[in-house]
């Protein structure tokens, strides 16, 4: 990708997390999901997914306005599911273009924040541009307790009792290496590491796409032991 040949407005990731629509459409989807059983996605995932997204495009050596945009990309990814959690890539995707371009963003910025959005899911998703592999990467690291709203539920659900027995998630850049870590501790009290290979292999197969689009390795680290 060219970046001298794309055109960039000044917009601004805190023009983002101050607009009151996108403030409004994170909390409604956050609730959203918790009707229906879903770990947490609101306020907490998202700036965390904004400032991974960044921080790996950073680390390794791009224009910083592609950071920027990685990072709004971040907080604007989860916001499809305010109309449903089926196809929310694509819904979140639409909504930020019509939000940006209100905003002034220019077609290129949109262009490359919607279809990152609109890819950051394992079912169809591909790391399209560094934006979108960047967005993948943080995204599906972040598996945490934290992100648990019902411990007692643990039991019988398998997402929340994978997420409940991760006290340490930790995503790193090596750009000597051109390697990215995601390094996890697992509490197998809880929950036995099979069970995370069980229901977020398809997430880590994305990761190593993209990883791979930014000239990277990905590996992935359990309780200090190499397993991908």
């Amino acid at each position: 990708m060219n970046t001298k040949e794309l055109e960039f407005s000044k917009i601004s990731f805190e023009d983002i997390k101050n607009n009151q629509t996108i403030d409004s459409f994170i909390r409604a989807s956050n609730d959203y999901l918790g009707a229906i059983g879903y770990t947490e996605h609101g306020f907490r995932h998202v700036s965390l997914v904004a400032s991974v997204s960044k921080n790996i495009l950073a680390t390794l050596g791009y224009p910083k306005r592609l950071q920027e945009l990685a990072e709004i990309a971040g907080y604007l990814h989860d916001i499809g599911n305010v109309i449903n959690r089926q196809d929310h890539g694509q819904s979140a995707s639409l909504i930020a273009f019509d939000i940006l371009k209100q905003l002034g963003a220019t077609p290129d910025e949109i262009a490359l924040i919607a279809s990152a959005i609109g890819n950051h899911e394992e079912e169809i998703g591909e790391p399209v541009n560094p934006v979108a592999a960047a967005l993948i990467l943080a995204d599906k690291s972040d598996v945490h307790k934290t992100r648990v709203r019902n411990p007692s539920m643990i039991a019988v659900d398998i997402h929340d009792r994978v997420n409940y027995a991760v006290d340490r998630s930790f995503l790193t850049i090596n750009k000597e290496e051109k390697l990215i870590s995601l390094n996890l501790n697992v509490d197998t009290k809880i929950s036995q590491v099979i069970e995370y290979f069980e229901i977020f292999m398809s997430r880590m197969n994305m990761c190593r796409r993209a990883a791979k689009f930014l000239d990277c390795k990905f590996e992935l680290i359990i309780n200090e032991r190499k397993l991908l």
